[in-house]
């Protein structure tokens, strides 16, 4: 992970990139656009449909419905210069609260608001009030990157709570919205909302009370109790898998673990507890309080960084079992002074997941699937149409993600091999991929987030093996000749539109890679016969799967292909140009 702490330019640099996207958007509604994709939805289309600021908006920059959550945001944004730096007047604060009463008052209030508003915002204030009467959640934000005094959001505060409907009131300040970047850059985003934890009790259970700690010197605070197999179904069916954003893997389906878990709970739920290892949440804040008679511990933020497995399968199996009980350990991490300690949160978080995440088993690609760069490098992806499979999960869980959007899975593993074979020596490869993701290679794989670093690699790996199939012996000298290859193809695809046709052909399994097929073919005819040449006689010759692990056999190939013995030189020049014009041409 990257070792500095988020700052205005990576603000600026995010705002930026929405610029390029939105080149007609206002720097207010650009802000307020990236503030509802960071704290609201996943959908940036979206967040796009609800801004409604400008002349007439009274105050307000955007209103989004969130019918799944069955919330409703209102949001002012100020784009300040510099973070931090500028103090919010206290009448914009109180013009935006004032918003409160209006909207969700009396409809003389509401009548009065709607006088001489623009008509799109108009539109959505009467789509929201509809919402507000079917029991929606009103919630107001006053987002600015300056700062706001105790006294002015406490006034604003009596404002919006003189509300019969009491909606929730916030001003996210600078300092807040940095934080709500580290997230967003970190691909936890939108945050999960508070979730309450009912600690279990009643029936068959006599509870004890809470384990609470507070360590005085980190300031990190942290509950551990028993909370039952319907809560956890709550929390799941609440959240969904946003809950996982921290976590280094997805659900894995039917493991060995998974399955021991289910039958645990089909055959004997009450012990359940005693054989599982229990559910960890890192949170920003909880409070331990008294609700309808119910023992809670609200959490704000929360994140279950280790018991996913655990949480999916109470979750599924809930409805059709007889109750179980789980141990849960909540970690409340100070985010405040991330400043003078930069990275601190972060690298606490992802110890703690290395250190918890061992019944199933973990690899050093699942401990590398939350890195800035990874993360960077699925948000560019996806910009393209691919859905980069940064974390290991069941086929199906990657499909729902996906949804209805027309992606093209790529496997960060596959990437990886890719990257290294055309960079390194081919050998390299060979020795796993699990190790391109250990410390010695992976910043040296994974080095910009520019997706056609990647993707021209990719595809070239895909034709090397679409060549390759049906072949056992050529699976052995695949990275060899993706090696040999990639120097060929690096010059055709540096141009914007060469490479985009690449891969628009690669995507259709066009006609025109023909004379490319044709040329990586020879290529593994030379690369076999080499082998033999090399190989040695009789007990001393080496076997295929072993000569090609050699280290600096690359080299050798080269000068191998450049002799008299190879004569599929001008065949693979022929097939090498028809391929060039044929691109070049379309």
């Amino acid at each position: 992970m990257a070792a500095n702490a988020v700052t205005e330019q990576d603000l600026r640099r995010e705002l930026s990139e929405f610029h390029d996207r939105y080149p007609k958007l206002r720097d207010d509604d650009l802000f307020v656009l990236w503030f509802l994709r960071a704290f609201v939805t996943e959908d940036e289309h979206d967040a796009l449909k609800a801004l409604c600021g400008g002349p007439g908006d009274k105050s307000l920059d955007a209103v989004f419905v969130d019918d799944h959550t069955r919330n409703v945001f209102f949001v002012q944004g100020k784009n300040r210069q510099g973070v931090g730096l500028k103090a919010e007047d206290r009448t914009e604060v109180e013009a935006f609260a004032q918003l409160a009463p209006a909207v969700c008052g009396d409809a003389s209030a509401f009548r009065s608001l709607m006088t001489d508003l623009a008509p799109e915002v108009a539109k959505r204030l009467v789509e929201a009030r509809e919402r507000l009467k079917r029991g929606y959640r009103p919630q107001f934000h006053y987002v600015t990157t300056g700062r706001c005094s105790e006294a002015v959001r406490a006034s604003a505060s009596r404002i919006v709570r003189a509300c019969e409907a009491a909606p929730s009131f916030e001003v996210i300040d600078g300092r807040r919205v940095l934080l709500l970047l580290s997230d967003y850059l970190d691909g936890v985003a939108p945050p999960v909302p508070s979730l309450d934890l009912e600690i279990e009790s009643g029936g068959n259970i006599k509870p004890g009370g809470v384990l609470q700690r507070l360590d005085l010197r980190t300031d990190i605070e942290s509950w551990v109790f028993s909370i039952s197999d319907e809560t956890v179904a709550q929390l799941y069916e609440s959240a969904g898998t946003r809950l996982f954003a921290r976590n280094v893997r997805g659900f894995l389906g039917s493991t060995e673990i998974n399955r021991g878990m289910g039958e645990t709970l089909a055959d004997e739920p009450e012990y359940f507890w005693y054989y599982n290892n229990g559910i960890t949440i890192i949170c920003d804040a909880a409070q331990h309080i008294s609700s309808g008679g119910r023992d809670i511990l609200r959490v704000a933020n929360p994140q279950v960084i280790n018991g996913q497995q655990t949480t999916r399968v109470l979750s599924e199996s809930f409805a059709r079992t007889p109750r179980a009980s789980v141990l849960v350990r909540v970690i409340r991490v100070p985010r405040d002074g991330a400043a003078a300690k930069p990275r601190a949160f972060e690298n606490l978080v992802s110890k703690i997941v290395a250190a918890t995440n061992w019944q199933n088993e973990i690899r050093p690609s699942d401990l590398m699937s939350n890195d800035r760069m990874q993360i960077d490098i699925d948000r560019q992806l996806r910009k393209l149409g691919y859905f980069y499979l940064r974390k290991r999960q069941k086929k199906g869980e990657a499909r729902r993600a996906v949804g209805s959007h027309h992606f093209h899975i790529l496997k960060k593993e596959e990437v990886a091999q890719a990257v290294a074979a055309t960079e390194f020596d081919p050998a390299v490869v060979r020795e796993g991929k699990e190790r391109l993701f250990e410390e010695r290679w992976y910043s040296r794989v994974f080095q910009t987030a520019a997706p056609e670093f990647y993707l021209n690699r990719y595809w070239l790996l895909r034709q090397v093996s679409y060549v390759a199939r049906g072949y056992p012996e050529r699976a052995y000298a695949k990275w060899l000749v993706l090696h040999f290859v990639w120097p060929y193809l690096a010059p055709v695809v540096r141009s914007a539109d060469s490479r985009s046709r690449f891969w628009a052909e690669c995507l259709s399994n066009s006609a025109a890679l023909t004379p490319l097929c044709q040329a990586v073919a020879l290529t593994f005819t030379v690369a076999l016969a080499f082998f033999r040449k090399k190989r040695g006689q009789g007990a001393k010759a080496q076997d295929i799967s072993t000569f090609f692990q050699r280290k600096g056999l690359d080299k050798e190939f080269d000068k191998f292909w450049k002799s008299p013995a190879n004569r599929s030189k001008r065949s693979f020049k022929r097939a090498w140009a028809r391929f060039e014009k044929g691109l070049s041409a379309r």
